[in-house]
């Protein structure tokens, strides 16, 4: 592992100290490898973002205007030549040697493109990030049910299991480690998501491709969710809807596919709307 050049790519919008937190927590994460950690900033003031850059000997891109989260990726990864490429939010803290566990497992699972590990909320509980691929059925009984009956079994079915290593449908995009032939293979995030669901599309054209997205929860990363946007949930909510609507169109087109389609993409505009009331 001494050897193994790893590049991180993190996505700041006006970010606070949780950056400088999550970029100290890294060298513990791969002990001896080497690491070079950009900063696309998509925000709009750079005093946090420059500090904390020079502190960790970081680069800092500045495409000029918000480009959303996988496009934003997309540019970090764009002239890279390291052995791994890790995405990662700026609001998570890596346990000691989580990339070393995570890079480990492409050993047991060699037809694996992106690993994913056990992602935790600050209060120790166990976020269920590694995920089926919406289906036609759980998806419409996730998305219509989740928000009134969390343990409706389309929402336990869809979320999957938390506990031992495995292949899953995609992997949360707040911490992916990725191979970059299969990443390339893709042509990275597809730039036509703003934000949400670019790694659950990333996680279906990574099987379509014949790679798999493997979970690896002996790997623990802490996750605040939602810090760069929990002051103005309401545009989040919308672009979340928004997405998962772009998703479902893309993973379920054709004629054969439009009543079920139609019906799903109601249910997730009225539920946005009820959300966002």
């Amino acid at each position: 592992m001494s050897e193994t050049d790893i590049h991180v790519v993190t996505v700041a919008y006006n970010p606070g100290t949780e950056l400088d937190v999550m970029l100290a927590s890294l060298p513990e994460a791969a002990p001896g490898c080497r690491i070079r950690i950009d900063i696309v900033d998509n925000g709009q003031d750079p005093a946090i973002v420059d500090t904390t850059a020079r502190k960790h000997h970081a680069r800092v891109i500045r495409p000029g205007a918000n480009l959303g989260y996988g496009r934003a990726a997309n540019l970090g990864f764009a002239d890279s030549h390291a052995d791994w490429f890790v995405l990662v939010n700026p609001d998570t803290v890596f346990a000691p040697g989580a990339l070393t566990t995570l890079i480990e497992a492409a050993d047991r699972h060699p037809s694996a493109g992106v690993f994913g590990p056990q992602l935790r909320n600050t209060d120790g509980s166990v976020y269920p990030s590694a995920r089926r691929l919406p289906s036609l059925t759980n998806g419409i009984g996730h998305a219509l049910l989740a928000t009134v009956w969390p343990n409706n079994p389309w929402t336990r079915n869809y979320h999957g299991s938390t506990d031992d290593e495995h292949a899953c449908g995609w992997l949360s995009g707040a911490c992916l480690v990725m191979k970059p032939v299969a990443f390339r293979a893709l042509g990275g995030f597809d730039p036509s998501y703003f934000m949400f669901f670019e790694d659950v599309d990333l996680g279906r054209r990574m099987k379509e491709r014949g790679w798999t997205s493997v979970y690896v929860p002996s790997a623990v990363v802490t996750h605040e969710q939602g810090v760069s946007w929990k002051e103005r949930p309401a545009p989040m909510i919308t672009a979340h809807h928004e997405s998962a609507s772009r998703y479902i169109s893309a993973a379920y087109p054709g004629p054969l596919n439009a009543p079920i389609r139609t019906l799903i993409l109601a249910g997730l505009k009225a539920r946005a709307k009820w959300m966002t009331r």
